[in-house]
C-alpha cells in the first residue's frame, strides 16, 4: 500500500504535490493525480496520466485534482478510471483526504532545489485563460508561512530555492499593508543569509515592484533569469488578451535589468495563433525573442478553452498555428544557441543535480564530470555547447 503523486503542469503544481505527500502519508493504496488544465493538450495528458496510472495500478483508489478537475470536472468524473475529485482549493486541506491534521512540512533529502508556494489564484481576467476558473481569486500566504516553508527545505541541505505562484508578482496584494514581492524577496534573503540561490518562476512584468528590480538588478543572491508572462510581442494582440503591458513595457524592463546585470537571462511564455493574429502580429512575436533575445522560450499553439472570450473571436486555422508555433521554436532555439556559444570559456557557478547535469545561475544547462556529488556548488568553464548543453 502505496500512496503516488503524479503532477502535469506548473512549478506550483510540483510544489503542491510535494505537501501532497506529506499530508497523504504511506499507509493507503492511492492514486493522486494533480491535473492541468492551462491548454487542451494539457487536458489531454491528464486523461492519458489517468489512463496510465489505471493500468499501473489496478487496484487503487485513484483521485483527480488540480485545475482539470475544475474546469473539466464533468468529463473527468465520467471517465470510468477515476474514483473521485478533489477541487482544487482544497487539495491541501486534511478533511478532503480524510486524514486528522495537517503534519508539518518534511522535507526528504536528495534534492537540490526547493519550490515553495507563496501565492495561489488569479484575479486578472485574460481572454484566453482558464486558470481563475480552477484557481480561484488571488491569495497571498503570509511572509512567516514562507519563511517556515522554506527553513525545511533549507534544513535538508537545498541549494536553490524558486518562489512560485499562479501570479507570483501578485503577492501581497490582499496581505495587510499589501507588501510587494520585493518585500518577500528581501525578508527571505536576510532570514536565510546562507542561501546560495534564491529564484523566480514566472513573472508577469506590469507587477515588477521597484524593490524586485533592484533586488534582480543587485542581488548576488537572487538570480540572473526572469521568466516574463509575455504572451505576445504585438500590442494589438496584447489588448485583445487583456494583458495588462504592452511591447515597449517588456522591452524596458528587460534592458532596464540589462543595464544593471549584463548576465541576465530571460525567458518567456508566448502563444502563437491567438485569435486575429495576422502575419503581421506574429512577425513581431517573432522580432520580440530577437529584441528581448530570450532564450528559456515556452511557446503554446494557442487553445481554445471553454467560456473564455478569446473562445468566440475569429479564429486562426490549426495548420497555421502550428507552423507559427514551430517558427517561434526555431527561432527561440537559434537565439539559445547563440547565447550557450557566447558562455564557453567563460566561468559559471553550477548547482549539481541528479542526472550529471545542473543549472548555472542563468538557468543554462551544464553537463558535469561523472560522479559530482548532486547538491554540490561548483566552478566550472564549459569548453563548448552541444545541442543546449554546456559541456565542460
Amino acid at each position: 500500500m502505496t500512496v503516488e503523486v503524479h503532477s502535469l503542469g506548473c512549478r506550483l503544481n510540483i510544489a503542491e504535490s510535494e505537501s501532497l505527500r506529506g499530508l497523504l502519508g504511506e499507509a493507503r493504496d492511492l492514486v493522486v493525480i494533480n491535473s492541468c488544465a492551462v491548454t487542451a493538450e494539457a487536458v489531454r495528458q491528464t486523461r492519458q496520466a489517468i489512463r496510465r496510472a489505471r493500468r499501473a495500478r489496478p487496484d487503487a483508489r485513484l483521485i483527480v485534482t488540480g485545475c482539470a478537475a475544475e474546469v473539466e470536472r464533468e468529463m473527468l468524473g465520467q471517465m470510468p478510471e477515476v474514483d473521485g475529485l478533489v477541487a482544487n482549493t482544497a487539495k491541501l486541506d486534511p478533511r478532503a483526504w480524510n486524514v486528522p491534521a495537517a503534519p508539518p512540512l518534511r522535507a526528504k533529502g536528495g534534492y537540490t532545489r526547493g519550490f515553495v508556494q507563496v501565492q495561489n489564484g488569479c484575479d486578472h481576467a485574460c481572454t484566453f485563460c482558464v486558470i481563475p476558473q480552477g484557481r480561484g481569486p488571488s491569495r497571498s500566504r503570509s511572509v512567516a508561512e514562507v519563511i517556515e516553508d522554506i527553513a525545511v527545505h533549507v534544513d535538508a541541505g537545498v541549494g536553490e530555492i524558486v518562489l512560485t505562484g499562479v501570479d507570483l508578482t501578485s503577492w501581497g496584494s490582499d496581505l495587510p499593508g499589501a507588501p510587494r514581492l520585493g518585500a518577500l524577496g528581501e525578508a527571505i534573503l536576510a532570514r536565510f543569509a546562507a542561501l546560495p540561490r534564491l529564484r523566480l518562476s514566472s513573472i508577469d512584468g506590469a507587477e515588477v515592484d521597484p524593490g524586485l528590480f533592484e533586488l534582480l538588478a543587485h542581488e548576488p543572491r537572487m538570480m540572473p533569469h526572469v521568466h516574463l508572462s509575455l504572451q505576445h510581442g504585438d500590442d494589438l494582440i496584447l489588448k485583445r488578451m487583456k494583458r495588462r503591458h504592452s511591447r515597449a513595457d517588456a522591452i524596458a524592463l528587460v534592458e532596464g535589468l540589462r543595464a544593471h546585470r549584463g548576465d541576465l537571462a530571460v525567458g518567456a511564455d508566448i502563444i502563437a495563433g491567438f485569435p486575429t493574429e495576422d502575419e503581421a502580429a506574429h512577425a513581431n512575436s517573432l522580432s520580440i525573442v530577437e529584441s528581448l533575445q530570450i532564450v528559456h522560450g515556452h511557446v503554446f499553439p494557442y487553445s481554445q478553452r471553454p467560456g473564455t472570450p478569446a473562445a468566440r473571436m475569429p479564429q486562426v486555422s490549426p495548420p497555421l498555428i502550428k507552423a507559427r508555433a514551430a517558427e517561434l521554436r526555431t527561432t527561440i532555439a537559434r537565439q539559445r544557441d547563440t547565447w550557450l556559444e557566447g558562455l564557453v570559456g567563460k566561468t559559471l557557478t553550477v548547482l549539481a543535480e541528479k542526472g550529471g547535469t545542473g543549472h548555472a545561475e542563468n538557468f543554462a544547462t551544464v553537463r558535469l564530470p561523472e560522479g559530482t556529488h548532486p547538491g554540490a556548488l561548483l566552478r566550472i568553464t564549459p569548453g563548448k555547447a552541444v545541442e543546449g548543453i554546456l559541456e565542460v
